[in-house]
């Protein structure tokens, strides 16, 4: 916190579209300081600019001024520190230049950790008599020449005087940004962490996207293409493109959709098993949920990815290959091709419950997107995401059952006593349906509802206010 001795800092009676307009001053004329300059300039507010090198003003947006950094603080209130931490040396000696000026630190480092204390924190002890505000640092200088609309349109404020972020924040609102208060200066190492970080939501979905695709593409490639290779000398390595492909997107999808909805289930069971719903998850459900709209995603791109490669299907050359080869078998041996009644409801219903199930996964995907989601209330969103995603679930399994149909009951789908790839990607959305069934009975369903609501099993709230005091 600042010393008593630091003045307060008076906000300006006029605001920027008044008779009056404010001056803001920027430190740096690089691409943010001069995209900020510009954004501020079209806002209505006056630019002017601290440069160690006044003459050299060709790239500034025209109707800024530029002059000493000396000079430039003595022009505005508010001054946007717009250079790296290590070029802070030249601000301690023109300490005197700064007092009771609000310095909007908006530096960022290269690292995570790269120093003990924040880049704001070390401004403030480089320039005692001046207040540090951290702001726009995560705004780009893309943000600010577009107008804020690529949906990076917040700004995050921190800082130990209220009356100094409310000047920060005037001039955010002012362009168009919305505000959102993070509280003291020591919050600044969080906010100067949060351009560094690279899809942190996305990271586990995305290593158990690439691990399942691995695991599942090297299982097909040994059951299918080794196992031919290896016992009749055949090379089918050509199917490596399309059909092992093939056989790893769906599985991979149907899974990751599976493993959306299983932390919900498991939730469920923990809450009957604890009687409370005021008892912590452990902290690898917590994740787990937390990232349950990226595997969702990520499942249904692997199922676009699936339509396509099976859309192509009818144009392979393998697949041309083969019903003109049994074509002409039939011709020569002059055999007709039966009509199957069976194998006609096996297929047409096999294709229905993917059209439909893949139109529902779509519409999952569409409601997940902040744009549709925030025009929902709570039980329209729940309704879609939770019920109508288990019927999708359901769906994509029966699509499942009905491509494998009677394939696991002869012995030759085992090559090597390893099953057909389908029957693996079955494992974890049967567990999922299943508990999903067990909860949803009339009795299970009650007791989770009522626990949600706020019941607690007495016995366990009495084994808990029962035990002695330690001393």
């Amino acid at each position: 916190m600042k010393s008593d001795s630091v003045a307060m800092v008076t906000p300006p009676s006029k605001s920027h579209n008044q008779e009056t307009q404010e001056t803001v001053c920027i430190f740096g004329t690089g691409d943010f300081g001069r995209s900020l300059g510009l954004r501020l300039l079209q806002s209505g507010y006056n630019v002017v600019y601290g440069s160690r090198d006044p003459k050299n003003s060709l790239l500034l947006p025209k109707g800024s001024k530029v002059m000493s950094h000396a000079d430039a603080a003595h022009e505005a209130q508010v001054i946007f520190v717009a250079v790296q931490r290590e070029h802070y040396g030249f601000l301690s000696s023109m300490a005197s230049d700064l007092t009771e000026k609000v310095l909007v630190d908006i530096s960022n480092n290269l690292k995570s950790g790269t120093y003990r204390e924040s880049n704001a924190e070390y401004l403030s002890t480089l320039v005692p008599g001046a207040t540090v505000v951290k702001a726009f640092n995560t705004i780009s200088a893309w943000a600010l020449q577009s107008g804020g609309l690529d949906a990076n349109r917040q700004v995050l404020v921190c800082g130990d005087r209220a009356d100094a972020k409310q000047l920060v924040v005037d001039i955010a609102q002012g362009l168009g940004f919305t505000v959102l208060d993070k509280g003291s200066l020591r919050a600044a190492a969080e906010l100067e962490d949060l351009p560094l970080q690279l899809f942190p939501l996305w990271r586990l979905p995305l290593w158990i996207a690439m691990g399942l695709t691995a695991l599942i593409f090297f299982y097909a490639l040994t059951r299918i293409v080794i196992y031919e290779r290896v016992t009749n000398g055949k090379d089918i390595a050509f199917r490596i493109m399309i059909s092992l492909a093939n056989k790893a997107f769906p599985t991979v999808a149907l899974v990751m959709l599976a493993l959306c909805y299983l932390p919900g289930a498991l939730a469920g069971f923990l809450q009957l098993y604890n009687g409370t719903k005021y008892r912590r998850f452990p902290d690898w459900l917590d994740r787990w949920m937390l990232c349950r709209k990226q595997l969702g995603l990520i499942a249904l791109a692997f199922a676009f990815l699936h339509v396509i490669y099976t859309l192509v299907i009818p144009i392979r050359y393998y697949v041309r290959y083969r019903i003109n080869v049994y074509t002409i078998s039939l011709i020569k041996n002059n055999v007709s091709y039966d009509f199957d009644n069976t194998a006609a409801w096996r297929h047409d219903s096999y294709y229905s419950m993917g059209i439909l199930g893949f139109g529902l996964f779509v519409l999952l995907g569409i409601t997940s997107l902040p744009s549709v989601s925030n025009s929902l209330n709570w039980r329209e969103f729940r309704f879609v995401q939770s019920k109508l995603g288990y019927i999708t679930l359901l769906l994509c399994t029966l699509h499942t059952f009905l491509y494998g149909w009677d394939k696991f009951l002869k012995p030759s789908s085992y090559k090597w006593g390893m099953p057909p790839v389908y029957m693996l990607s079955l494992v974890v959305p049967c567990v999922v349906l299943i508990l999903k069934l067990i909860l949803i009975t009339p009795c299970m369903d009650h007791k989770v509802t009522r626990i949600r609501q706020g019941w607690e099993r007495q016995n366990k709230t009495l084994a808990k206010t029962s035990q002695p005091l330690m001393a």
